[in-house]
């Protein structure tokens, strides 16, 4: 006998529960590739050789850039901080992510030393930003230990912070003097990565390196330029929410399997929006420094996210008392 509830006339399942999607649910682990849909089977072959493709051409790339940067480390002059840039924006094509830049890099006129802070949702940050900026990177200590890529950060120059109490204050000076040297430096003041559908609130303590010392020159406070980094295109289309995590690099992902998960898609664009500097001087402490940092940064990143045109944003200079106070 055949049950009732096949008889039952004009039911029909709810088209959204019909439809296979090409994402996985964020909450389940993504596997070697994305979901496809049945008949679709073919597009698997074209991804993977997709995946060992774009590797290849990484490892292929990397491999003497090793070597050149070694050789950069040991000579004089700016090819150690030239070079990396290179290597980052040739990194980020052959992934297949086009990197698209709006607004201006802070200039070098006034001699300032310079911080470059950026929200952070993913390993991908570093080659996107590295290709556009000339600095070093401020990572955590545990980068240092991690194999292949602690020995590319370590050749990048990158700064290698604790974030421990009884050390802050000799990595700030560590940093302090790589400013004053001539370099420029990239923070996520965020301190881990996030989900992308957001930017996480600041941490104050990433900003001590912008405080005067009593009695220290203004001229050698360094300037913080604040930038918005989101990833707004995935196959040539703007990227929603539910393949936002394709790009974000969060939890306990590792960087093997995000890489395929990232790689086997075309059309990858990611925007840069480049903010006006701020002075740390026209602050009232570094908690009002951060907070300021943390608005232009989100409020640009949240433009970018919902699709809409995205100029460079600044906080206006505070005016100057007159002598009545």
């Amino acid at each position: 006998m055949v049950e009732s509830s096949n008889l039952v006339p004009n039911q029909q399942m709810p088209r959204s529960a019909r439809r296979q999607s090409l994402l996985v649910d964020p909450d389940r682990s993504p596997g070697f590739l994305l979901e496809l849909p049945k008949g679709r089977e073919g597009w698997l072959v074209a991804r993977r050789i997709r995946i060992a493709r774009r590797a290849a051409s990484v490892i292929a790339w990397t491999v003497p850039a090793v070597l050149v940067q070694a050789v950069c480390l040991l000579l004089p002059g700016r090819a150690k901080i030239e070079f990396p840039r290179l290597y980052w924006a040739v990194f980020a094509r052959l992934m297949g992510i086009k990197v698209r830049v709006t607004g201006n890099l802070a200039d070098g006129a006034n001699k300032r030393p310079m911080i470059f802070v950026s929200n952070h949702s993913s390993w991908v940050d570093v080659p996107v930003l590295g290709g556009v900026l000339n600095g070093c990177f401020v990572a955590k200590g545990d980068v240092a230990t991690w194999p292949i890529i602690g020995t590319i950060a370590l050749l990048g120059r990158t700064v290698f912070v604790s974030r421990s109490r009884a050390s802050t204050g000799r990595e700030r000076d560590v940093m302090r003097a790589k400013l004053l040297g001539g370099d420029r430096l990239i923070l996520f003041p965020e301190g881990t990565s996030s989900d992308g559908s957001r930017v996480l609130p600041f941490r104050s303590s990433f900003f001590a390196l912008a405080e005067a010392k009593a009695g220290e020159d203004a001229r050698e406070v360094p300037l913080i330029q604040p930038m918005s980094v989101v990833y707004d295109r995935l196959g040539g289309l703007p990227v929603g929410r539910a393949s936002r995590p394709i790009f974000a690099w969060y939890g306990d992902m590792d960087i093997v399997s995000h890489f395929a998960r990232l790689t086997q898609h075309i059309g990858l664009l990611a925007t840069v929006l480049l903010h006006a500097p701020l002075d740390p001087v026209n602050f009232a402490d570094r908690k009002a420094l951060t907070q300021a940092v943390w608005q232009i940064v989100a409020d640009g990143a949240s433009t970018l996210r919902q699709n809409r045109p995205a100029r460079p944003l600044h906080v206006p200079e505070p005016a100057t008392p007159d002598a009545a106070g």
